[in-house]
């Protein structure tokens, strides 16, 4: 009588030839197996396993009939799977197999024509460049709603003003619409970065068989058609290697989560004490479970932290690739793990922040607006104030460095000096210097083309608005 793991042996001595006499130790088939995590890819594979069935019919390597059998097999297992089933266990070693297993059983021995032709080392490139397409194009549509949420905070406060920074250090006064454009357009940046990755990924590596393609008259552009791909790999040993395109989404999701976590940083700081600049509100902020005045930016602070784990699975990804001969080595079973968690964190912290800005903070414009009037922020202004009547630029500016400092000895902004104390600056100083160093004006006067001058927003905004109006038709 067979005990457990006597069964276990031979379920898996019989996934591989008669070339083994004996079958894998149940630790290294749990070591070897995939089935935990690639089960992920199991809708795709159905979809690429029925497109190339279709081909094997087109193409007379199989009976038209054999190739109905197949798909309509291949369908109720994705049907058994999407109501739970058909879930296959670590017997089953990876998707493909449990897939090809369960197959057999519905159709009998014609299932166990699906593999002609075809390695599991192509299969799983087919499938992995299915799931990543799909994967783009919902990334992509998050960060449009990320976008145009942005973009509707942004025209609520194009004359909200807020303190611009450089080094941390209050640089000069913007227009809030003005900063937070500028995620709109990293945002915009990403979005087209990800259209350039697709590009990559949508090339299909079905027919290259395990590293040399095969013997048998298949049509590699006839499975790409159906299967939607724009081309198909040129040469075999690098179609079923390349893992370029991963690599190459990692980084643009790295790039999207380096985005996200800068404005997770900013906001963190507009929440603190010190800044107010901002209120969160409940639905998406926590408490202290020792102090009760406590409201924690727990989803910035999450996206923040997040960040790095994608960042990990690209270098982990270019570590794995580096010192792999050609052609297909096991070691790329590692792509997958990496690659899904990468896929769900960027997705996740894209939902959670665009949820943040749509209704969990709330900008505090008086507080804002007493922001931008306590610094010397306008002191550029100062000097471009003299420059416009005459003063060379470098004097001016030196001559307000001299102002600043005397002022801060004497406890004053700029708008505290009276008029005389200005004349006795420079005689160019006249009563309309009160309103020129005024925030406001300050930040309306900036309206050169990309400025954080309200026209020069307002414009911006209409732009956006007509971009994505334009690629969306």
């Amino acid at each position: 009588m067979p005990t457990p793991h006597s069964r276990f042996f031979m379920t898996q001595q019989q996934t591989w030839s008669q070339r083994f006499e004996s079958a894998l130790h149940p630790a290294i088939a749990r070591f070897n197996a995939s089935i935990s995590f690639d089960i992920e890819l199991i809708e795709y594979d159905l979809t690429g396993s029925q497109a190339h069935a279709k081909m094997l019919a087109h193409t007379g390597i199989i009976s038209q009939e054999e190739g109905e059998q197949l798909v309509t097999g291949l369908e109720q297992i994705r049907q058994e799977y999407r109501q739970r089933q058909f879930q296959p266990g670590i017997d089953a070693e990876d998707v493909h197999f449990a897939v090809e297993r369960r197959l057999t059983e519905i159709v009998g021995d014609v299932g166990k024509k699906l593999h002609t032709a075809r390695s599991r080392n192509d299969q799983v490139g087919t499938d992995t460049r299915l799931y990543l397409r799909d994967q783009i194009y919902q990334i992509r549509r998050q960060l449009r709603e990320f976008q145009l949420v942005l973009l509707d905070i942004a025209e609520q406060n194009i004359e909200t003003l807020i303190p611009g920074y450089t080094h941390l250090q209050r640089a000069q006064p913007l227009s809030l619409a003005h900063h937070l454009l500028a995620y709109f357009e990293m945002a915009q940046r990403d979005w087209e970065r990800l259209a350039d990755v697709y590009r990559r990924v949508n090339i299909s590596p079905l027919g290259c068989g395990a590293l040399a393609g095969t013997t048998f008259p298949i049509d590699r552009h006839y499975t790409a058609q159906l299967l939607e791909f724009d081309s198909v790999y040129a040469n075999s040993l690098d179609g079923v290697s390349d893992r370029d395109f991963a690599i190459e989404f990692l980084s643009a999701a790295s790039l999207i989560m380096v985005h996200l976590s800068r404005l997770s940083e900013e906001i963190i700081l507009w929440a603190s004490e010190e800044f107010r600049f901002i209120t969160l509100k409940d639905s998406c902020a926590t408490g202290s479970s020792i102090m009760p005045q406590k409201k924690n930016p727990d989803v910035p602070e999450l996206v923040r932290g997040k960040t790095g784990r994608v960042f990990g699975h690209l270098q982990a990804m270019l570590v794995m690739m580096k010192g792999l001969p050609l052609a297909y080595n096991k070691d790329l079973q590692e792509d997958k793990e990496g690659l899904f968690d990468g896929v769900n964190t960027v997705k996740a912290c894209l939902e959670a922040m665009t949820i943040l800005l749509r209704e969990g903070l709330e900008f505090r414009s008086q507080r804002l607006n007493e922001a931008v009037a306590e610094d010397f922020s306008n002191a550029t202004d100062v000097a471009d104030y003299l420059a416009a009547r005459g003063v060379p630029f470098r004097e001016a500016y030196n001559l307000v460095g001299k102002v600043v400092k005397t002022s801060i000895a004497a406890g004053k902004l700029l708008k505290d000096l009276t008029l005389d104390e200005w004349q006795q600056i420079h005689p160019a100083f006249a009563a309309d210097i009160y309103e020129a160093i005024s925030p406001r004006t300050v930040v309306s006067a900036r309206n050169s083309y990309g400025g954080t001058g309200f026209a020069q927003v307002n414009k911006a905004i209409l732009a956006a608005r007509a971009q994505i109006k334009d690629e969306v038709s």
